[in-house]
């Protein structure tokens, strides 16, 4: 397929009254058409500067681009966050999120690693910092003593040469300055403020850009919360055919019921997870059943309000699954 040469697009055929001129705006990216009948002749050139399009934000790869997900971009109840597979030894948050065991601690460990690596670097720049303020406080007393024994060398008086000429002493008035010294203080600071890049002397050097502290905390992927593993509480999936094992549970579309009323399990069910025994089981029984007496059907101990966490589902792919199907991705934005 011919291509555009520069903006790697694909040649299409456009009428000569839609292609505005490419080079009035300079953020337009042309497309190419086939070469009308005189361009065909040996010796011509299949570029015409007059055939460009007008291309879409998308096309173009400016502005943000908004996308709305379909179900296949819409990960299943029963599958990890950060791995987006079905989960072996599954572990929630407090918020609902559910993770892979060793997906989740290899996480934890990698931000703790890398909090220690932004806080070294912290350290070290701000040790730099310390020694920079020390070498200036230095430079000051230096420059303050030798400007008090400028000073008291100035206080003896010198005696004036009665053979010096009045032209040399008349020379040195207000009036007979040089022509070239008129630009005054000014003048070198504005020398300085104008830097240049082909000149060695005058190149400006790159400060080294301050980091801020960084924070001690590990935070969820997902929510942004603290997480800690402590946190982490085991699920215990109930499968609806028990005699099945795990590699055949996956292929299946329907591989877990609720622990209770043995209801079948889907991203349009909506979840729970008791904390002290990990069951799932739906909000429908925990709003029918667990709640009037608040005790974990499972191991029959005592249930709060906290000890019931919402799961987070994946949503089934329509607006009204409760779930947000609407990407975002902010690209660079031309400004007029």
């Amino acid at each position: 397929m011919n291509t555009c040469c520069g903006c790697a697009l694909p040649l299409t055929h456009r009428p000569r009254a839609q292609a505005p001129d490419c080079t009035s705006a300079p953020h337009l990216r042309c497309v190419l058409a086939v070469p009308s009948s005189p361009g065909l002749h040996k010796g011509a050139s299949p570029v015409s500067p007059s055939l460009c399009v007008f291309l879409s934000p998308a096309a173009s790869g400016y502005g943000t681009q908004n996308i709305r997900l379909s179900r296949d971009a819409v990960k299943d109840f029963d599958c990890c966050c950060l791995s987006l597979q079905p989960c072996h030894d599954p572990v929630v948050t407090p918020d609902g999120y559910l993770y892979e065991r060793e997906a989740i601690l290899e996480y934890i460990l990698h931000q703790k690693k890398e909090i220690a690596r932004q806080m070294k670097a912290y350290e070290k720049q701000r040790g730099a910092r310390r020694e920079e303020q020390k070498e200036l406080q230095r430079a000051a007393a230096q420059d303050h003593v030798r400007g008090f024994l400028e000073k008291e060398a100035a206080i003896v008086s010198r005696p004036l040469n009665p053979f010096t000429p009045k032209a040399a002493s008349a020379g040195n008035g207000p009036d007979d300055a040089q022509p070239g010294s008129s630009a005054g203080p000014a003048g070198k600071d504005k020398d300085k403020a104008l830097p240049s890049f082909w000149i060695p002397s005058l190149t400006p050097e790159a400060k080294a850009t301050k980091l801020e502290k960084p924070s001690r905390i590990v935070t969820c992927p997902m929510s942004g919360k603290p997480l800690r593993m402590s946190d982490l509480t085991p699920v215990r999936f109930t499968p609806l055919d028990s005699s099945v094992d795990r590699v055949g549970l996956i292929t299946r579309s329907e591989r877990y019921v609720c622990a209770v009323t043995r209801d079948s399990l889907s991203n349009a069910t909506p979840c729970a997870v008791l904390r002290p025994s990990g069951a799932v089981v739906t909000l429908e029984c925990v709003e029918k059943l667990i709640r009037k007496d608040m005790v974990d059907p499972v191991t029959g101990e005592k249930l709060t309000d906290r000890d019931i966490i919402v799961l987070q589902r994946g949503g089934t792919g329509f607006a009204g699954s409760g779930v947000k199907l609407q990407a975002e991705k902010s690209r660079p934005v031309m400004q007029a």
